[in-house]
């Protein structure tokens, strides 16, 4: 018995034992501090359905593919076992991030058969690894000795980062710290051989610079993070780097440098990430005035409305300035997680609102799409408008590049992570869903309290004290920047003063067992247009309730509707323009928009390519009932057209 208390006792203060996704518990300038992922039970509703799904479908079966395409045999065979290698030459970072969702799993909850898969893994790995540290499957044997001579593209240093993610997460998770080790082993390779009068380093694909910092974090050893700082700084005189390596790799020359968002779009967003972390630890501000410019270029130039990022398919790149095809756009799925995963730091570094709508509306659009509803087909590229033929493509099992599934998975995975955040003045509460949260204020108080709501088909949540302190302390409520209007109580009165959309209204009193406090939020429909330069979106309109974006999907209109032919018949007064539907059964659970629209004219198909415009035939038809559904259900019912922007008239 005095071993089992001894051993709870360990367990209770492992440096990981608090499982947070990011580690800020000692840094100086984050405003918001991180809940741990254990912290939060999620309860029925949106987002567990969706864990689950990942849970008991998605990571076993992205095992299984893993196995099945040689991505894990690819380490075996560098342990003896005769076997050729398979797939790109990144394929180390997929099962690193299939790991890193695994110990995200494990920090909610125990598994011992996927705790033993993992410590399979890991041997099996570092049974691969050199005893310099040096560890990667493909700069190995007739390879090895173009090892760091091909940085822009050789993903070395973007493997190893994964490779930290995922050992940081399960030593979080369980204690265990051996693959943790392991990346710090090929860390420590690195400090000793390159440097300022060592070799140039050039993370070529970001994501080392985060992964560093989190190191850091997690062990206290500066080198770690002053090696982060070498990477964003950039060595691009002594690699000889062009200005279009520096631009496409959105690295190699300092961070603080850069004045608009381009190049690769999740090169961009993971170098975004680790400089936020960066300025976090250091408070630079030339630092923080880089990353303000750069949000106000993604944010109003350069981002769909479904939080995609990344417009053009040659080089997965963002295009220029309101460069936002529809049909064209490609919209990684990884893109769309390194644009979360930045705003999330910018909300822990500020504590603004606006970075939490932009985590909402990629959560629940451009990344939640990103794997079917079953959880076994994945999209690599969400665009914004499909002919049926092109819809057959975008949803499969399997990809050669197999980034974004398991990318989706650990982000799925460390959702509950995402919910809350603490600060000295009291708690805040980031996103909306049913769950328990059970952990302690940043002075060490214990707090507990339930959420419950039907988010996002309704906008009401309630909040609920279960234990708090007897000091007071606040509560932060997230008026999300979509919202026309909101209201607040506490304890069935209204609270003192107004609820400002797109910030955090402030309820502050001495808390006790049994207080309530309640949040609606206007749910009505919204029209939206875009900027007048957005091409694709002259004369359209997409349709928004709540975060949801929705669409036309061919799937589910009546005969003779053809979606990408239809048109939006607006008064202004969306309430009155749509009708929504609580349908249980479809899609999992959805409520859809119905909307008197109207079909193109007659003899639209047998217009020529050019014409007199008195001539014109464009023009709506017909009344029909257009049926609308979320963005992210797109291709679910399989091949079908779809389009998010709809052509328009007014009454």
């Amino acid at each position: 018995m005095r071993m089992l208390l001894i051993g709870c006792l360990l367990a209770a203060t492992l440096p990981g034992a608090d499982r947070v996704v990011m580690d800020l518990e000692k840094t100086p300038h984050a405003k918001v501090k991180n809940v741990p992922v254990s912290a939060v039970t999620m309860r029925e509703g949106f987002w567990q359905s969706r864990m689950k799904v990942n849970v008991e479908r998605s990571i076993p079966t992205l095992l299984e593919l893993l196995e099945s395409n040689g991505i894990i045999d690819n380490f075996r065979r560098l342990a003896g076992k005769n076997v050729a290698r398979r797939g790109p030459l990144f394929t180390d970072s997929d099962i690193y991030k299939w790991m890193e969702a695994a110990a995200f799993v494990l920090q909610s909850q125990d598994d011992p058969k996927l705790r033993a898969t993992f410590d399979k893994l890991t041997d099996e790995i570092l049974a691969a690894q050199e005893p310099s540290g040096y560890l990667n499957t493909y700069w190995v044997e007739d390879r090895k000795d173009r090892r760091w001579k091909e940085q822009q593209t050789g993903h070395e240093l973007y493997c190893l980062g994964h490779m930290l993610q995922a050992g940081i997460a399960y030593y979080r998770a369980t204690g265990n710290r051996k693959l943790m080790d392991g990346g710090i082993k090929f860390v420590e390779h690195l400090l000793r051989d390159f440097g300022p009068s060592k070799q140039p380093l050039y993370a070529g694909h970001p994501e080392i610079e985060l992964a560093l910092i989190e190191l850091y974090r997690t062990t206290g050893r500066k080198e770690f993070l002053d090696l982060a700082g070498s990477i964003l700084k950039g060595d691009g005189e002594r690699l000889k780097l062009t200005r279009q390596q520096t631009v496409y790799t959105f690295s190699g020359r300092p961070f603080t440098d850069r004045t608009i968002v381009e190049g690769h779009a999740v090169r961009f967003g993971y170098a975004a990430s680790g400089a936020t972390d960066y300025y976090m630890e250091t408070g630079d501000p030339a630092y923080k005035a880089t990353l303000e410019r750069l949000w106000k270029d993604l944010t109003e130039t350069k981002m769909y409305v479904t939080g995609g990022t990344g417009s053009r398919a040659s080089g997965e790149t963002f295009g220029d300035a309101y460069e936002l095809p529809n049909a064209k756009a490609y919209t990684e799925s990884c893109a769309a997680i390194a644009n979360l995963m930045w705003n999330w730091r910018m909300l822990a570094a500020t504590g603004e609102a606006r970075f939490a709508d932009i985590v909402e509306t990629t959560m629940y659009n451009s990344i939640n799409s990103g794997m079917s509803l079953d959880g076994t087909m994945y999209c690599y590229r969400n665009p914004l408008e499909l002919t049926e033929e092109a819809s057959k493509r975008i949803r499969n099992p399997w990809y050669v590049t197999t980034c974004c599934p398991p990318n989706l998975e650990r982000m799925l995975a460390s959702l509950p992570g995402y919910m809350y955040g603490v600060s000295k003045q009291g708690l805040w509460v980031h996103l909306y869903d049913n769950n328990r949260l059970d952990w302690r204020l940043e002075g060490g108080a214990p707090v507990k309290l339930t959420q419950t709501t039907k988010y996002p088909w309704q906008g009401k949540v309630a909040l609920e004290i279960e234990e708090a302190p007897v000091a007071e302390f606040s509560i932060f409520l997230r008026i999300p920047g979509w919202a026309k209007s909101a209201a607040v109580s506490v304890g069935g009165r209204k609270a003192q003063g107004e609820p400002r959309t797109g910030g955090y209204f402030e309820v502050r009193r001495a808390w006790k067992k049994g207080d309530t406090v309640e949040l609606n939020l206007d749910m009505t429909p919204q029209v939206l247009k875009s900027h007048p330069l957005v091409a694709d979106n002259q004369g359209r309109a997409a349709v928004r309730r709540g975060p949801v974006v929705y669409l036309l999907e061919q799937a589910g209109q009546a005969p003779g509707v053809n979606v990408l032919e239809s048109y939006l018949n607006l008064t202004g007064n969306a309430a009155a323009d749509f009708r929504e539907n609580w349908d249980p059964g479809l899609l999992g659970g959805i409520v859809t928009l119905k909307h008197r629209g109207r079909k193109s004219a007659a003899g639209y198909e047998s217009m020529p390519l050019y014409g007199l415009l008195e001539e014109s035939k464009d023009k709506p038809g017909e009344a029909a009932e257009l049926v609308f559904t979320p963005y992210y259900t797109f291709l679910n019912r399989g091949p079908s057209a779809m389009q998010v922007w709809v052509r328009y008239v007014k009454k």
